[in-house]
């Protein structure tokens, strides 16, 4: 895949070097309530993932990307595809910029911009979809620049700490196919 490329950021593939890093993304767990995640993952258990990285997004019916900082390869949050239907021609995103420092700027707009750009332009999909919590506003405000509509709320469905929140139904419909 060819690298994708923004003003201050870049997305690319992830290599076997990026292993300390997604071992820390999905250990954390103020992540996991984002990423359904419930149990840590070994180390060993992210090597596997990383051998079969490679996979085609038609074979894997998935696309992780690296976001790195211009000039550096190393890499401060991942942005994927997941869910990727070619039959019916969508796919789910989501998106996490791991330290606090590098939120907010910029960043994770420049990545999600990339994103569309590629699945609607290069992937031909109709329409992108992202499940977010009711209360992640930084998340709702980053999707609804990019014109996202609510289109759905699911009641009590995500058990965080000793209380159930909403998910948040969003989609982008590329009305150009």
């Amino acid at each position: 895949m060819v690298t994708l490329k923004a003003e201050h950021i870049f997305l690319r593939a992830l290599e076997p070097e990026d292993l300390d890093f997604l071992y820390t993304i999905e250990n954390d767990e103020s992540i996991w309530e984002v990423s359904n995640t419930q149990t840590p993952y070994s180390k060993f258990l992210i090597k596997q993932y990383l051998k079969n990285a490679y996979q085609d997004i038609y074979e894997a019916k998935q696309l992780r990307l690296a976001i790195c900082k211009n000039h550096t390869h190393k890499a401060i949050g991942l942005i994927d595809l997941f869910d990727f239907d070619p039959r019916h021609r969508r796919a789910g995103v989501g998106i996490v910029i791991l330290d606090l420092e590098d939120r907010n700027n910029g960043f994770g707009k420049q990545a999600l911009q990339l994103l569309i750009d590629y699945a609607f332009q290069k992937l031909n999909l109709h329409q992108l979809y992202a499940n977010i919590g009711s209360t992640n506003e930084a998340s709702i405000k980053l999707f609804t620049i990019f014109g996202f509509r609510k289109i759905g709320i699911k009641k009590d469905w995500n058990f965080i700490g000793s209380n159930y929140e909403d998910e948040i139904m969003f989609q982008l419909i590329n009305d150009k196919v």
